[in-house]
């Protein structure tokens, strides 16, 4: 197998897309565009793939890390001129180069390894990677000779009336034989209404020294799709994930309704695991098998071990055991874990906190901050008082400890095993093992006082 590289153009600032974000940061289905590309390169065993940047450059650094190279493009002068700044880091080296845009998330893995074959295969100097566009319209198009064999690219806007009729468009994404490609470059003007240096001439300028151009006709015009604004962008997103979602159910999950179902593309989900309407699980998620998450459950960077229930509740960055009920209306915030057979009822809150194994919240509950054991009960209306207004401390509670109602523990503090803490106590102290805690004001009933209040009235 000869070397090979792939040079992404991400220098544009992305103008129609009305945002302070550089454009090929916008995500679909939770990932950078710019990075779905590289992922999927990625995959080709490629020696070098060098990024082109240009406006926002650092954040796109940052983003890809040791994914890729980068060279910058001070100048937006076209795609041509944007090649033409990795010459430095290619262009003595010998092999195939895939040239791509940073703006097309949506070309997979299998279409570019489908594209280099046929490249090498066919000895080509240039490949382009077409596909048939119902509305062209935008596009620039592929002229072919009357043997069918391709003669040129034109921009839409360079267009005449015939050509504009066309409907084989050019994706944007080429082959080429890596000497020659930057040897061609060398020859591109910028002669044409928009004043740029445009990588399809290099295509008429191998043509006419009668270098042999094929293309790769993708059957999945949806492939092509380029992200220049926010309708291509909410297009891509639903394309994305409609290909996510038929990859999990062809994988044993059952999603009730995958329109309205979001899951992003880095998260894992086991067979005969069941996710209801209005969904969205994001980051780095792994779910195990036989869980049922949602309704309308928010789920982001969490690990889910199997057979748990997450109803209508949104859990954040943290490890949920298995067999682990939770919802409706529970907010797990981050650094959080809750151990197997647990479970987390309706507007129960846990911020960075271990919660033990068989332990229940089972309704309108603060655990913040605390390190709860096993088979313990938090009883309605408790909380673990965090916070001085300074810090935060930590409140203990042991095993099978029993908390009453509209408890107060009051941090830092130790609740240590088998103990009881009394309903409507504000807990201070530590609680010694087996002990029955009760803070609270004693009740004292003064007879007939109503009847007083009422005859001044």
């Amino acid at each position: 197998m000869s070397n090979r590289f792939a040079v992404i153009l991400a220098a544009g600032q992305g103008t129609r897309m009305k945002s302070n974000l550089y454009k090929v940061l916008h995500p679909v289905c939770g990932k950078p565009m710019v990075e779905h590309v590289v992922d999927n390169i990625s995959k080709l065993q490629v020696n070098e793939i060098v990024t082109v940047v240009g406006f926002g450059a650092e954040i796109v650094r940052q983003h890809l890390g040791g994914k890729s190279s980068f060279v910058i493009q001070e100048e937006q002068l076209g795609t041509a001129h944007a090649v033409m700044q990795a010459k430095e880091a290619l262009g003595d080296q010998k092999g195939t180069t895939l040239v791509i845009c940073g703006d097309t998330p949506l070309i997979t893995s299998e279409t570019m390894s489908a594209l280099i074959k046929q490249h090498e295969e066919t000895g080509a100097k240039a490949t382009i990677l077409t596909a048939i566009a119902e509305n062209p319209n935008g596009y620039g198009r592929i002229i072919r000779n009357s043997d069918g064999a391709v003669e040129r690219i034109i921009e839409h806007k360079d267009a005449n009336e015939e050509e504009l009729c066309i409907h084989e468009i050019n994706a944007g994404t080429y082959c080429f034989d890596n000497e020659t490609l930057f040897e061609a470059l060398e020859n591109v003007t910028n002669e044409n209404t928009q004043g740029e240096y445009y990588l399809p001439d290099v295509i008429a300028i191998l043509t006419a020294k009668n270098e042999l151009v094929t293309a790769f006709q993708t059957d999945d015009f949806e492939e092509t799709l380029g992200v220049n604004d926010r309708v291509a962008l909410s297009e891509a997103e639903r394309i994305m994930r409609k290909r996510i979602n038929e990859g999990h159910m062809r994988n044993g999950v059952t999603l009730i309704d995958p329109a309205n179902t979001y899951i992003d593309q880095d998260v894992m989900i086991g067979q005969d695991t069941v996710i209801f309407p209005g969904s969205c699980i994001s980051g780095k998620t792994m779910i195990g098998e036989g869980c049922e998450i949602g309704p309308n459950t928010e789920i982001s960077n969490c690990e889910i071990s199997h057979n748990t229930k997450i109803c209508q509740s949104a859990v954040y960055d943290s490890v949920i055991g298995a067999n682990v009920k939770i919802g409706p209306f529970a907010h797990i915030r981050p650094e959080t874990t809750i151990d197997d057979e647990a479970k987390i009822g309706n507007f129960v809150e846990i911020k960075k906190s271990k919660f033990g194994k068989g332990s229940k919240a089972s309704h309108l509950s603060y655990i913040g901050d605390a390190d709860i054991g096993k088979d313990v009960n938090i009883g309605c209306g408790s909380i673990t008082v965090n916070y001085d207004g300074q810090n935060k401390h930590l409140t203990k509670i042991e095993d099978s400890v029993f908390v009453g109602c509209n408890s107060n523990l009051v941090a830092p503090v130790t609740i240590q095993k088998g103990s009881y803490i009394a309903a409507g106590s504000t807990i201070t102290d530590d609680v010694p093992k087996d002990a029955l805690a009760i803070a609270r004001a004693r009740q004292v009933n003064k007879e007939n006082y109503a009847k007083k209040l009422n005859s001044t009235n």
